[in-house]
Order: C-alpha cells, then structure tokens, then sequence
C-alpha cells in the first residue's frame, strides 16, 4: 500500500490537513520534546516523578 492511499485526518474545520499543518505539529512536538530531554541532560527538575529505588529493606 502506498502512504497516498491513508485517508487524511480532518481538520478543526472538517477539511483535511495539509502536509504543511502537519509539519507544523510534528515540528511543535519535536521542540517540546527536546526540550524535556534538554532540561533533563542539564538537570533541571522534571515534572515526572522517578520511581523510588527499592533499598532491599522490607517494612512491616
């Protein structure tokens, strides 16, 4: 199957997006996620918690 058979997804006004919309949103999300990953190498802190580190130690 080639790409140019997928039905296109509407936009907001019912009308399919063009490649340029859709460039604009994936390009937005890039940026959002590198700059997660840039304040993470930097160590600045994220608002994802980190799961606790299991120290061996039983309580109870």
């Amino acid at each position: 199957m080639s790409e140019e058979s997928v039905p296109q997804q509407g936009g907001p006004a019912g009308r399919p997006k063009g490649l340029l919309e859709q460039m604009e949103e994936l390009m937005a999300s890039l940026n959002a996620d590198l700059s997660a990953l840039a304040d993470l190498h930097s160590g600045t802190p994220t608002p994802t918690p980190t799961p606790a580190r299991d120290s061996g130690e039983k309580s109870g």
